[in-house]
């Protein structure tokens, strides 16, 4: 592991789950910290220091970090080679579906359940990044889940109509934020990954149950800036994030 990723107090374990079309995923899942529980959901260049820094920070504010490694090398930054990656796990990761989740999204589900019982009951949070971002408003509607952020949202890649969700996921999900609470999405106006079209079809579906912002580029960043919460980091973002988890978790 690297550095930043300090081992002391790191647990793991590997966790196997069937999809609801019998394909079996499994993927080993890091845990550290103490508190609340904040299920990190990783971006597709991989899990490298700049994750490690956005787990670190949630650690250090009184969460407790659970972080799957589904994709590349872990602690390591590789985003060609994970696109190739891709094209090898595409059964659980299908970037181009419209109107339907991809397989591994049965796989979060039932990872949300099993944190909830090792936490003996507790709920949850979830943070989702650019390829995982619009996998996280949908698990609102879980039982153990209680805040969600969609950072970057990006799925599906090329798509007129970016909604990457059936509809009975985002009545499932309304239904459930209805008694929770909104989740969160946000994006950097400069971003030409996560588009205005994929925020705007997000903002029609979720409505009043998504707390939308856009952020302008970190201070000396004059290009396109993409990752809110690790490699163009915005503290405006990331305070936005700790607030709204403090809050939901009644910390504050």
């Amino acid at each position: 592991m690297k550095a930043l990723w300090n081992t002391e107090g790191v647990t793991q374990f590997r966790f196997p789950a069937r999809t609801t079309d019998d394909a079996s995923i499994a993927h080993d899942v890091y845990v550290k910290g103490n508190g609340p529980p904040i299920l990190i959901l990783q971006e597709l260049p991989g899990i490298d220091d700049k994750t490690f820094e956005l787990a670190n920070r949630l650690i250090t504010a009184g969460f407790k970090i659970y972080l799957p490694h589904m994709l590349g090398r872990f602690g390591k930054k590789t985003t060609a080679i994970n696109s190739l990656r891709l094209l090898c796990i595409r059964r659980e990761f299908n970037i181009f579906l419209n109107g339907k989740q991809s397989p591994i999204a049965d796989w979060m589900r039932s990872l949300c359940a099993h944190i909830g019982q090792r936490e003996n009951g507790a709920q949850i949070g979830v943070i989702g990044m650019c390829l995982t971002g619009s996998f996280a408003i949908p698990l609102m509607a879980e039982d153990t889940v209680i805040a969600a952020v969609a950072s970057q949202p990006s799925l599906p890649m090329w798509s007129r109509d970016p909604l990457h969700m059936s509809q009975d996921d985002v009545d499932n999900a309304c239904a459930a934020m209805t008694r929770k609470g909104p989740a969160v999405a946000m994006r950097f106006k400069s971003d030409k990954i996560s588009k205005p079209a994929h925020i705007n079809t997000l903002k029609t579906a979720f409505g009043e149950h998504l707390e939308v912002t856009e952020y302008d580029n970190p201070v000396g960043n004059k290009g396109a800036a993409h990752s809110l919460l690790t490699a163009h980091f915005s503290i405006d973002a990331y305070e936005r994030t700790e607030m709204y988890f403090k809050a939901r978790f009644g910390m504050i």
